[in-house]
């Protein structure tokens, strides 16, 4: 049962990461994003982008989800 439990919350932690990933590049898309495509659909590949773009541009509040990212 605790075997299960690991395996189902893996792709959850994933599809959470993707999630928030896309809700940050909306958010912060004029500040960090704009040369990209402003309908981009976020994927796991996209991430490390989003990270480093809101390290650089987005401020406390992006450097807080980039810790949340990693998680």
């Amino acid at each position: 049962m605790n075997d299960q439990s690991q395996t189902t919350s893996a792709p959850d932690a994933q599809a959470r990461r993707v999630e928030l990933a896309q809700r940050a590049f909306k958010e912060f898309f004029a500040q960090c994003f704009w040369s990209c495509d402003p309908n981009l659909v976020v994927t796991e590949k996209h991430i490390p982008l989003i990270m480093r773009n809101l390290r650089l541009h987005g401020g406390h509040r992006g450097y807080r989800i980039v810790a949340d990212l990693c998680r």
